[in-house]
C-alpha cells in the first residue's frame, strides 16, 4: 500500500514539475523568450489542440465546398443538376405519353379502327352521366344577366362562326369516278374516286397537315385537320407536296393520284372525312363529278 502511495505521488511530482524552455540567439547566446512548463499542461494544451483542429476539419468539411473532394460526399452542382433533369424527365415523359395517345387516335383514322356505335359511346360515357333530377337548373341571377350580355354583343357581331360541320361546303379533292361509296357497316369510312395517276389532289378547307408519311397498306398518306375538328384524310397517293405542319388553303395541291400501299386496286384517291373522331359519308358534302 506505502508503495502505491509512493508511485503515485512520484507521477503527480513528474506531471507537475516545472521545466523551463528558453529559445536563445545562436550566435550571441542571449535569451529572447522562455516559457514554464510542466509535463501536465504540455498534455492538455496539446490534447486542446488537436481538439480545435479536429472540429475546424470537421466544420470546412460539412459547411464548405471542400466537401465535394472527400469520396463519398456527393456534389451540390450534380444534385441540382440531377434535379432538373427528374423535371424534365416527367415533363418528356408526359408529352410523350400525349403524343402516343394522338398517333394512336391517328392510326385509328388510317386504318378505319373505330366502332361507330351509339351503344359504345354511351358504355364509353356511363360514368360521366348526372341524374337530370338531382341538379338544379332554375337560371340564377349571374347567369341571366351573363346571358343578357352575350346577347347584346352578338348583336352587333359582324362576324360569325360556322360551328357546325354538317353545313361546311368542301372543295372536291379530285374529279372522277367513284368506284367504291361509303359503307359504315363493311367498315369502310370512305369514298374510292378513280382518276389518271398524276392527276393533283387538293385540299377541301383550310386548314394545317398533321400528318404527311409512307405507310405500308395505303402508301403516301396525308391527313390535315380543320376548323371545328374536322379531318380529311387521303390514302394511296402517288407523291405528296405538303409536310407536316405545314399550313394549306382550300383548293391548294397537296398531293397527286397513285397507286400505291398494299391495299390499293388501281390509280385512285381513297378519302375520307371524320367530324371530332366521327366518320362522316364524303358524299353528303362533296361532289366527284
Amino acid at each position: 500500500m506505502a508503495k502505491k502511495v509512493k508511485k503515485r505521488k512520484e507521477i503527480k511530482r513528474k506531471l507537475l514539475h516545472k521545466y523551463r524552455l528558453v529559445i536563445l540567439n545562436e550566435n550571441t547566446f542571449e535569451e529572447k523568450i522562455s516559457f514554464k512548463l510542466s509535463r501536465l499542461n504540455v498534455f492538455v494544451t496539446g490534447s486542446l489542440f488537436m481538439i480545435g483542429l479536429i472540429v475546424l476539419t470537421i466544420l470546412l468539411i460539412a459547411f464548405t465546398p471542400l466537401r465535394e473532394y472527400i469520396p463519398g460526399y456527393s456534389s451540390t452542382k450534380l444534385k441540382k443538376e440531377a434535379t432538373e433533369l427528374t423535371y424534365k424527365t416527367d415533363s418528356l415523359v408526359r408529352t410523350l405519353n400525349y403524343t402516343n395517345r394522338y398517333l394512336d387516335n391517328i392510326r385509328m383514322v388510317l386504318k378505319g379502327d373505330i366502332e361507330n356505335s351509339e351503344t359504345n359511346r354511351d358504355s364509353l360515357f356511363q360514368q360521366f352521366k348526372l341524374d337530370p333530377s338531382s341538379i338544379d337548373l332554375t337560371p340564377i341571377k349571374e347567369d341571366s344577366l351573363l346571358r343578357a350580355e352575350v346577347a347584346l354583343e352578338d348583336k352587333y357581331n359582324l362576324f360569325e362562326r360556322n360551328t357546325d360541320n354538317r353545313n361546311l361546303i368542301l372543295f372536291p379533292p379530285i374529279s372522277g369516278t367513284v368506284s367504291m361509296n361509303y359503307d359504315a357497316e363493311k367498315r369502310h369510312y370512305a369514298v374510292d374516286v378513280v382518276a389518271p395517276k398524276d392527276t393533283p389532289v387538293k385540299s377541301v378547307a383550310n386548314g394545317m397537315v398533321i400528318f404527311s408519311e409512307w405507310t405500308t397498306e395505303t402508301g403516301y398518306v396525308i391527313i390535315i385537320e380543320h376548323e371545328g375538328g374536322l379531318l380529311s384524310v387521303y390514302k394511296h397517293n402517288g407523291s405528296l407536296a405538303k409536310q407536316q405542319g405545314s399550313i394549306v388553303r382550300a383548293g391548294e395541291v397537296i398531293a397527286s393520284v397513285g397507286n400505291t400501299g398494299e391495299f390499293t386496286t388501281g390509280p385512285h384517291l381513297h378519302f375520307e372525312l371524320w367530324d371530332n373522331g366521327n366518320p362522316l359519308n364524303p358524299l353528303d358534302f362533296i361532289d366527284f363529278n
